[in-house]
């Protein structure tokens, strides 16, 4: 299937409802040229969640929602799940088929930080994020240490749609590392909305994931149609 390029279809991949806003938003901010597609399996984060991990069967079925995605037509694809990170990195296609957290990744290796706070809602989103953090810095030849934390109550947050209570959380965790870390990295979509006021909060930077991937799959889609 073939879609006029001057608006190319961009499929986003989410694994829960909280992360849909936030992609959708980074999206619109950087890329407003596309069409926007998302496209949802609200189990397969709490799949995964139960199973301590992304599984061989779950993998697949993130691979068949791709698949869709590239068959309906997009020209490009961006999962929103940091959990199945690794898929998107192992299929192989003729448009750019991103990883959330790609991009934030490269934006905290280009800071050069001393130490990185990475925080997640719960424990296996936290300890894979960490893991796949710590692998990319390491591939790098960076010195930039990682420190995680699991934030319960940003999980009940993101499920309830409460953006000040999500904020209020976060910036409670981070705040007992501020003076010890030189900036603190979003390890799910879901908690990007407070990206700003913990900023402003903590004094130091906060990234997150969906603008920054949006603007590298801007790069390569705009670089694919030209």
């Amino acid at each position: 299937m073939t879609l006029a390029t001057d608006t190319p279809r961009i499929a986003l991949i989410h694994a829960t409802p909280a992360a849909i806003a936030p992609a959708v938003a980074g999206m619109n901010t950087v890329f407003p040229g596309a069409e926007v597609w998302n496209i949802l399996d609200d189990k397969l984060l709490p799949d995964a969640d139960a199973q301590g991990g992304v599984t061989p069967h779950l993998a697949e079925r993130m691979t068949r929602l791709i698949d869709l995605a590239l068959a309906e037509g997009a020209a490009g694809v961006l999962l929103t799940c940091s959990m199945y990170g690794s898929v998107a990195l192992a299929t192989q296609a003729d448009v750019p088929i991103l990883a959330p957290d790609e991009a934030a990744f490269e934006t905290a290796l280009a800071g050069d930080y001393g130490t990185v706070l990475l925080v997640a809602s719960f424990e296996s989103a936290l300890n894979d994020c960490v893991a796949r953090f710590a692998e990319f810095l390491q591939a790098n030849g960076s010195a930039t240490k990682v420190v995680g934390e699991t934030v319960p109550a940003a999980f009940v947050a993101t499920k309830a749609g409460d953006v000040s209570a999500l904020t209020e959380a976060l910036i409670e965790a981070a705040k007992p590392f501020v003076g010890s870390v030189d900036a603190v990295l979003l390890g799910q979509y879901s908690l990007a909305p407070a990206a700003a006021a913990m900023e402003e909060a903590l004094g130091l930077p906060v990234i997150s994931g969906p603008q920054a991937a949006a603007l590298k799959l801007k790069s390569a889609v705009t670089a694919q149609i030209q």
